[in-house]
């Protein structure tokens, strides 16, 4: 398996253990069962939205990393690697906006298996 393969695999199974948790520690006493599992799902995309966003950022400023040359984004200055970083951070947005590449589909699909999991063994 490729390392940022590997990377997000394990990230993802983290966030979703993570969720998970904090999903148990919500009082579902004071709310109907349809709007927790209504909150559920909205938090769980939420942080897999998240989650890909972060994940096309590394993504996108590993394959922008230049060392010792002179480019249109003044790497050699201070201010070239702020650039830089803005600009992953707004691609990796825009990115996730127009649909995403599809990471964030299959770690709320995970999430959402480890919260039913997690119900059953109640």
């Amino acid at each position: 398996m490729l390392p940022l393969a590997t990377f997000a695999a394990s990230a993802a199974a983290g966030v979703g253990k993570n969720l998970l948790q904090s999903l148990s520690k919500t009082d579902t006493n004071t709310m109907d069962t349809a709007q927790a599992a209504t909150q559920a799902s909205a938090k769980a995309r939420k942080t897999a939205n998240e989650f890909e966003k972060m994940f096309l950022e590394d993504s996108l400023e590993r394959m922008t990393q230049s060392e010792g040359t002179e480019g249109p984004l003044g790497e050699n200055g201070n201010g070239g690697g702020v650039w830089r970083s803005m600009l992953t951070k707004e691609y990796a947005n825009a990115i996730v906006k127009s649909g995403g590449v599809g990471i964030s589909n299959q770690v709320y699909s995970e999430m959402m298996r480890m919260q039913e999991a997690g119900r059953g063994g109640r």
